[in-house]
């Protein structure tokens, strides 16, 4: 088992050191990543020395892309979500823009925190009206708290290699069941999928052995495939939809 993840994680440095590319734009570098926004196109942050170090950002384009689609940012509640989220990556506002300090020792670590928030942002305020009318995040949030489920939100972890990765829940253990860690993906898909695998994959190795993986799939527009379930599956993420989430209720309120 442990030569299989391994070799999996081997791979996935492999593929994205192959699948990055750096171009220069006057005192900053272009790096185009092998992740995908919701547009399906690869997400790029900009390089540039400073300090002593570097400064890492995404120009505001995040941020910027979600208004222009109708997704505005200005209510309290949203505002909060957002820097939540940035927080547990690290990663500050200046402006519309996310943006990190890099040194040399840990720029790796660093830009791993900013592309993931960017992914995380981009995934949390889909709203694509008229499609969705609310956060998914936030209905999650309210339908465990409906239920007495005790949680903690957005919880990082640091993994076996070393990098974060941030879970949207985290439900303790109890006398009746294991510790429950808690994903949603709002648009189910191949890349959604393949992100929470490896962020659990990488996970897994520092928590319990007991711990499970658990991933909330937005069907309420669109429909899941069995090729999303089956991948998810295949590496001990336990995949439930939105629709049928009361067939986990008491699961995740033991």
């Amino acid at each position: 088992m442990i030569q299989d993840i391994q070799s999996l994680t081997d791979a996935y440095h492999a593929w994205l050191r192959d699948k990055s590319t750096l171009r220069q734009i006057d005192d900053w570098v272009e790096i185009t990543t092998p992740y995908l926004d919701r547009h399906n196109d690869y997400v790029q942050i900009y390089a540039q020395r400073s300090n002593g170090g570097f400064t890492l950002t995404d120009d505001g384009y995040t941020i910027g892309d979600l208004e222009q689609s109708g997704c505005k940012l200005d209510s309290r509640k949203r505002q909060d979500l957002l820097k939540m989220t940035l927080n547990g990556f690290g990663v500050q506002l200046d402006g519309a823009a996310l943006q990190v300090h890099a040194a040399p020792e840990n720029f790796a670590l660093r830009k791993h925190n900013l592309v993931q928030a960017i992914l995380a942002v981009n995934d949390m305020f889909y709203l694509a009206v008229p499609m969705v009318t609310s956060v998914f995040y936030e209905d999650v949030s309210a339908w465990l708290d409906v239920h007495d489920v005790r949680y903690t939100p957005k919880v990082k972890f640091t993994g076996k290699t070393g990098y974060d990765h941030l879970f949207d829940f985290v439900i303790p253990k109890s006398r009746k069941q294991p510790e429950r860690i808690v994903q949603t993906i709002n648009r189910p898909n191949r890349n959604t999928a393949q992100a929470v695998v490896l962020s659990w994959i990488d996970t897994k190795e520092v928590r319990s052995p007991e711990s499970r993986a658990y991933a909330l799939l937005n069907d309420a527009e669109q429909f899941v495939s069995q090729a999303v379930l089956d991948a998810l599956r295949s590496y001990d993420v336990h995949p439930f939809s939105w629709s049928g989430r009361d067939q986990v209720r008491e699961e995740l309120a033991a």
